[in-house]
């Protein structure tokens, strides 16, 4: 196949130059239009909901607002986690989702159950609303409405907010790509009725009468319209307020003909809305910030330049004196970072070219080998933009032209060998003829070293599957660097059999000249000194075997010692501060401190700017309190720095100059980073320490204890607290007894405090298309203090008033200043940033000094998130991806040699590149990270391909009959040095751009480059020493494999106890105790659990591969090279397409939750089982001592009615009697110890205890009822997995439809004169042309989730259902059970004692006294029954599942 690509493109190379230029055309085009960003966008898939409530305290929003919202969103599929912050007036709850669901579907889900929650918000309170469509990278353009000196005095903060909402913000909200622009900062304008409530209290006025005369003067109205004169007249009411006297001159009530205004009891003017935010600048005091927010999957250049042309064109429409500043944008990164990426591709192509010109040997070699890399570019550029690839530090700065030109080198090298070695065959031709044998002999050559060329560029992209599996975080960064990476590979194999044949045939001339050029010279030197040390080394195989292995041992011991970080920090070239001030700090003294801190940090000659933003914005997406503020500070350029020579010591300058403004704590960070922690994992620090429970106080106390245990180890900078309690508040609370006194409710009383300290909303005042509230609260003069509040007065419904003192106890108090919620849980968190050390190490010496230093109370646990918690999850996907990449790496070797033994000898390479790989990192002092993880996967795969070459050349000659085990490895090391030197040296110095460069962005790719060429360094010294040693081993029988491992028999000795002997004790348990031992021992809860383990050891069974091929074939029309046919031996292995085994793990681990939702429901089962039988038994022993004192009465009674018979004392009727209530007494305690002994059995039947057991009889209590849980029902989560499930299936089912991939290798001889063995490998994909099945199968599953879906809410509903009436039943016999308890009880207890004592005076006769007796114990026996049924009505309704 691949030689009639060669043949055709030789035949026609017209076409060939064309298909080149197509991938010019298509890869400039793609080059212009690709989007490009800085890195990729690693945020997770969520949605914000904020809900603002400008009056309600922390505790207040978190019960009234936060909970409702959390428990709407808790049923939804797919999500992940649920994080919320509940702070004064703000409620923010992040819902996190799986990425494989798109980013619109779950934003129509809550959307949908937004209007659920809001029906259980109180009206008044807030309404929810959805963040915008944006991420971490969404924040691309930050600016400050400016004003130029000699318009300071004319401009107020009010008017430049209003600028900046209705000029700037209004323009920019229409560009393509933009999803909000966000204000911050200023006063909001509003129509201001400033109220003196002791001119309200003067003309016995109300505040509720003032508002609602406001509100019903503020409207306008249609009246149709009239028709007069052929024209129609529409009627307009105009009523609407439109100046500050109109408000004035309203009438709030006529007294005797003399009207009182407005304007009598308030001062009305422009007021300013209660802010929770606000922005400082550069020292100069308080700004208005716009900030861009980017739509999620946009191209973040495009908008920038599209932001940028729109700000040009605002800037004429701006009032006079006042100006846009950008001070934070997206593109200055993009611009740094795309330039790192431009730098490291221009210098690793100009680094690989001389290379490779300088090895080679010859010029035009080198120009063919060097025109592959930029095509291969343009190549991988046209995927990137037909699959969706953005193009940025990760998907292109990773690339290495030494590895894509490989398999160019290698034709190349050994074309232009062929051509100078066949010269004097066509020297002398005509120019038609010479180039005709020029092409046959690049046929040949470029034919006889395709296969290898192919092979090694197919190792390296099936090494980057493993990559291409990553999830999260780290599949985001790196799964662009391997489609990448492969799409350029693909290119450079697609280039290797059609362009590189016809330059090379066209442009390679044969080297005439006799005199060795330089190169030659410079490998025979190489060759000379390699050839001693070799001899040397080949008679020293112990000493150079025991030195590689001690190098390999030392190599993972310092890999252990390494430590390790999720992924190197980027430099965005700014930073970002955040100083931590008391809780409770005014908005005011927040803004003093922040402009002082500019103004300290204006003096460094590195700050450019420096803007701080305080608070929360309009759309609060980051809620930071009143204290909290982000001090944004942008450097100038590296090369301008004069105080300082890196960033950490930048920063250790910064907070040494801060450090003279008191009780102010510094955190550094960085903006993107800080936007990229908060939104991915909920906190800004690298390390978050998370203390979940549920008193608040005590949260912090622990936390404050943990701040101190750790606040000395090494690398632990920045260390804070959450500042959750201690916030500064004015307490109401409400004497109720006073309030019904007088009339009045606590609704009235509430609305008086809020519309006068924080404001009410009248209605709106229009100006033009310009909107604003009108807003009615107490003028300044009267909100100053508690005095104030103490002082509000409350009018009584006789016109009387009084303040509001009299109704309620108001003092000082401290409450909750944030409630932050992970899944529903209260927790706090401890924040940790990195300097100067790793993360992993600095973890571990937290998690010592906590363990050892800080105790927590039961119910209080810790957890560890930020950075570390990505690392984490990062290092066990790396455990899965490198295993599959090296398991790939050896069936790979092994399909093409055929050999275990060769295929091993190969595989050595990889520890060897392993210890170089290791080493670099460690001296150079770079922690193990995922960016390194990702070099060793890419290192596995070039560190084998030298190892193939000498293999293969060791071959050939030993079928050449160089039988000789030392002259064949001189020779053949002799003939292969020049190939080993030029594809390590040109893999190697590729990367060197990246491994050295100090620009933007190089921090990410230096690991991994490190590890490269560490990598290569050490794995090129084992081809070059180490593999010929092993070689040698393997040929002299020295090494042998043996797969048979020594079978030990292994003793076992089995121990029985002896039945006891005797009769078997019986045991009386506590029902916990029962419970206990049932779900110990019960047979069926055995069964359901070991099917839960039956669906985790089924895990494995999702990466099954299909059966090996093994075929023979003999074609009569497949003639080897001696004319005979061959005959063909071969081995085929198919696979299914990658993706495919992953969603099959995930249908699988679905299965196995299923399982375990089962057994769930089967223990619930279970103990409700248990708990029956056990109070069941508890009532007939209850009811058998109830009655007993009957039973034994009625035989004393008849053995005396006997007597009395024979004397003549009674009568024979009275005997009778007796007797027949005494028979019926012995069958009723018959049928009480029957259903006893059936209670019993029934609870050792759930029980299976290896001894009987009986309820303990003490204790005949109610059980307590437990509310009806929705979200922890076993039958709903098993529903809700179910559901999951189902759209795992339909996932898979989806890629099912995906080609599948063919392996094959086969090898072909005959037993002819001039025998060779002829090896081929294929590889093919197989596509689904009929996948009609496969679609119904896909629709079913589909159907199959929305059965269980309907399924699920009728579940729902009918638990619902009949939990009510459970309760409703309940309810019967818990009035049966009151009226024992109070009335009953006592009555039973009377009528037996009276009973007796007429008995004993002879009052009453004997059947009497039983009569008696037997009401009082119904009585009691009614109770038991009652209770009985109560309880089994309430167990029924507690363990309601299905």
């Amino acid at each position: 196949m691949l030689d009639k690509i060669i043949q055709y493109s030789l035949d026609h190379k017209l076409i060939v130059v064309i298909f080149s230029i197509a991938i010019i055309g298509f890869g400039s085009y793609s080059l212009l239009n690709i989007p490009i960003g800085a890195v990729p966008d690693i945020t997770n898939n969520q949605v914000q909901i904020i809900t603002t409530s400008r009056n309600l305290a922390t505790e207040d929003v978190e019960k009234f607002i936060t909970y409702p919202i959390e428990l709407e969103m808790a049923n939804l599929p797919e999500v992940k986690e649920i994080r919320s912050v509940s702070k004064f007036g703000l409620s923010v709850v992040t819902v996190v989702f799986n990425d494989k669901i798109n980013t619109y579907l779950p934003r129509q889900l809550i959307a949908e159950k937004i209007k659920a929650a809001e029906s259980k918000i109180p009206a008044g309170f807030g309404q929810p609303f959805m963040g915008p469509i944006s991420t971490g990278l969404g924040e691309i353009y930050q600016y400050v409405i400016e004003v130029d000196d000699e318009f300071k005095d004319t401009y107020s903060l009010m008017d430049i907010r209003t600028i900046q909402d209705w000029v700037v913000k209004r323009q920019l909200s229409g560009i393509p790509g933009v999803v909000e622009v966000n204000t911050w900062g200023g006063h909001l304008k509003q129509y201001e009725i400033a109220i003196n409530p002791e001119k309200l209290r003067s003309l016995n006025l109300t505040l509720s009468q003032t508002f609602s005369v406001l509100e019903k003067n503020n409207s306008i109205a249609g009246g149709g319209y009239i028709e007069k004169t052929n024209q129609t007249f529409f009627i307009r009411g105009e009523g609407l307020i439109t100046s500050l006297d109109d408000i004035e001159n309203i009438v709030i009530e006529n007294r005797e003909g003399f009207p009182i205004f407005i304007k009598d009891v308030a001062q009305v003017g422009y007021g300013k809305a209660t802010r929770f935010g606000a922005i400082t600048g550069n020292g100069e005091g308080e700004k208005v910030l716009g900030q861009v927010m980017m739509l999620k999957g946009a191209n973040s250049k495009a908008v920038i330049d599209a932001v940028k042309l729109r700000i040009q064109q605002i800037a004429p429409s701006l009032p006079k004196g006042i100006r846009i500043n950008p001070f934070l944008e997206r593109s200055e990164l993009i611009a740094k970072t795309t330039r790192t990426i431009s730098e490291n591709l221009i210098l690793g192509f100009l680094i690989v070219i001389f290379v490779v010109v300088f090895l080679l040997g010859n010029l035009r070699s080198g120009l063919v080998v060097a025109s592959v890399i930029p095509l291969c570019l343009l190549f991988a550029l046209t995927l990137m933009y037909v699959f969706g690839v953005d193009a940025n530090l990760m998907s292109l700065g990773a690339i290495d032209f030494g590895i894509i030109i490989d398999g160019a080198v290698i034709i190349v090298e050994y074309i232009a060998f062929k051509i100078t070695a066949e010269q004097h065959q066509f020297i002398h031709q005509p120019q038609e003829e010479k180039q005709k044998y020029i092409d046959k002999i690049t046929f040949r050559s470029a034919s006889k070293m395709m296969h290898s060329a192919i092979f090694g560029q197919i190792i390296i992209v099936i090494v980057f599957i493993p990559i291409l599996s990553l999830v999260g975080v780290e599949g985001k960064m790196f799964r662009p660097m391997a489609l990448v990476f492969c799409f350029a590979l693909v290119g450079a194999m697609l280039l290797c059999f059609t362009y590189v044949p016809v330059m090379a045939s066209l442009f390679i001339k044969p080297n005439t000249s006799e005199k060795k050029g330089f190169s030659s010279r410079f490998i025979e030197v190489l060759q000379k000194q390699y050839e001693s040390i070799l001899s040397w080394a080949l008679h020293q195989q112990k000493m150079i075997l025991s030195f590689a292995f001690v190098l390999l041992a030392g190599a993972i011991l310092v890999f252990s010692r390494m430590g390790g970080e999720f992924v190197p920090t980027l430099d965005e070239g700014d930073f970002v501060i955040q100083p931590l001030l008391k809780t409770g700090t005014t908005l005011t003294k927040t803004t003093e401190i922040t402009t002082q801190i500019e103004n300290i940090l204006k003096n460094f000659p590195e700050v450019e700017q420096v803007v701080s933003r305080i608070g929360a914005a309009e759309v609060p997406t980051d809620p930071m309190s009143m204290e909290e503020s982000d001090v944004i500070i942008k450097l100038k350029p590296k090369n301008e720095w004069t105080n300082a020579k890196s960033k950490d010591d930048l920063a250790d300058k910064f907070k040494a100059a801060l450090a003279v403004i008191p009780g102010v704590d510094i955190e550094f960070t960085q903006p993107i980073e800080m936007r990229f922690n908060e939104l991915i994992t909920g906190v800004r620090a690298d390390l978050a320490i998370k203390i979940f429970g549920e008193d608040l106080d005590l949260l912090y106390q622990k936390a404050l204890d943990i701040e101190k245990a750790i606040q000395d180890i090494e690398g632990a900078a920045d260390i804070t607290v959450e500042k959750i309690v201690g916030l500064p508040q004015m307490r109401v609370q409400y004497n109720r007894k006073k309030i019904a006194k007088y009339g009045l409710n606590i609704e009235e009383l509430n609305n008086i405090i809020a519309t006068g300290f924080a404001g009410k909303k009248a209605g709106m005042v229009f100006e033009g298309e310009k909107q604003f509230d009108l807003i009615v609260r107490f003028d300044q003069a009267h909100k100053q203090d508690i005095r104030d509040l103490k002082n509000a007065t409350i009018q009584l419904p006789n016109q009387s008033q009084l303040p509001l003192s009299e109704f309620a106890t108001i003092t000082y108090a401290k409450g909750p200043a944030k409630i932050s919620r992970d899944n529903t849980k209260r927790r706090i968190v401890i924040g940790v940033n990195i300097r100067n050390r790793d993360l992993e190490s600095v973890v571990k010496d937290v998690q010592s000094k906590i363990e050892s230093l800080v105790s927590l109370p039961s119910g209080y646990t810790i957890a560890y998130g930020g950075q570390f918690e990505n690392l984490r999850t990062a290092n066990s996907r790396l455990m899965i991806a490198v295993p599959i990449a090296l398991v790939l790496i050896f069936i790979i070797l092994y399909f093409a040699f055929g050999s275990i033994k060769e295929a091993l000898l190969i595989y050595s390479a990889i520890p060897m590149s392993t210890v170089g790989g290791i080493l670099f990192l460690y001296f150079r002092g770079l922690p193990f990270s995922v960016s390194a993880g990702v070099g060793f996967i890419a290192l596995f795969g070039i560190a084998v391909l030298n190892g193939i070459v000498l293999i293969e050349e060791f071959k050939e000659l030993k079928n050449k009959g160089v039988l000789d085990v030392y002259e064949r490895i001189i020779k053949g090391t002799k003939n292969r040095l020049r190939p080993v030197l030029l594809t390590a040296t040109a893999a190697a110095l590729g990367f060197l751009p990246m491994a050295v460069s100090t620009s933007a962005g190089a921090e990410i790719q230096r690991p991994l480059a490190t590890v490269v060429i560490g990598g290569l360094f050490s794995a090129t010294l084992l081809t070059l020493i180490l593999l010929p040693i092993l070689y040698t081993l393997f040929e002299r029988n020295q090494l042998k494999i043996n797969f048979k491992a020594p079978i030990k028999t292994l003793a076992l000795f089995l121990f029985f106890t002896l039945p006891s002997i005797g009769l078997s004790q019986v045991k009386e348990v506590s029902l916990a105790q029962a419970i206990r031992l049932a779900t110990e021992n019960n047979s069926g809860l055995k069964a359901s659990a070991q099917r839960t383990e039956l669906g985790k050891s089924l895990l494995g069974s999702a990466y099954g591969l299909n059966k090996l091929e093994l075929f023979y074939n003999n074609d009569q029309n497949n003639i080897a090279p001696n004319g005979y046919p061959l005959e063909v031996w071969g081995i085929n292995q198919s696979i299914e397409f990658p993706s495919i085994y992953g969603a099959n793990k995930n249908v699988m681990k679905g299965k196995e939750q299923l399982l375990i939702d089962q057994y769930i429901i089967d223990k619930q089962s279970l103990i409700k089982e248990v708990t029956a039988a056990f109070y069941e038994s508890l009532y007939w022993n209850k009811m058998l001592e109830n009655f007993i004192p009957i039973d034994s009465l009625y035989a004393s009674f008849v053995q005396l009615a006997s007597i009395q018979f024979e004397v003549g004392e009674s009568n024979y009727l009275d005997q009778l009697t007796l007797l027949s209530k005494k028979k019926d007494a012995e069958i009723r305690i018959k049928a009480l110890k029957e259903n006893i002994n059936k209670s019993n059995a029934m609870l050792n039947y759930w029980v299976q205890a290896d001894q009987e057991v009986v309820a303990h009889t003490t204790l005949f209590d109610k059980i307590v009822i437990q509310p009806l849980d929705t979200l922890n029902n076993p039958s709903l989560t098993y529903y809700s997995n179910a559901i999951k499930l189902a759209q795992k299936e339909t996932t898979l089912q989806k890629q099912k439809l995906l080609p599948d991939l063919n392996f094959s290798f086969f090898q072909g001889n005959n037993n002819q004169i001039d025998n060779k063995s002829l090896n081929g490998v294929r590889v093919g994909l197989a596509f689904p042309l009929w996948f009609g099945s496969q679609k119904s199968k896909i629709e079913a599953s589909k159907i199959e989730k929305q059965i269980l879906e309907s399924e699920s809410d009728n579940l729902k509903m009918s638990l619902v259902t009949k939990y009510f009436r459970l309760l409703s039943d309940s309810k019967t016999y818990e009035a049966q059970l009151n009226y024992y308890e109070s009335i009953g009880e006592k009555m039973a207890a009377e009528t037996m004692f009276h009973a007796e004592k007429s008995f004993e005076n002879g009052a009453i006769s004997v059947l009497q006294y039983m009569q008696f007796l037997e009401h009082a114990k119904k009585i009691t026996s009614d109770y038991l029954t009652a209770l009985f049924l109560y309880n089994k009505t309430i167990l029924e309704a507690n363990y309601l599942i299905q």
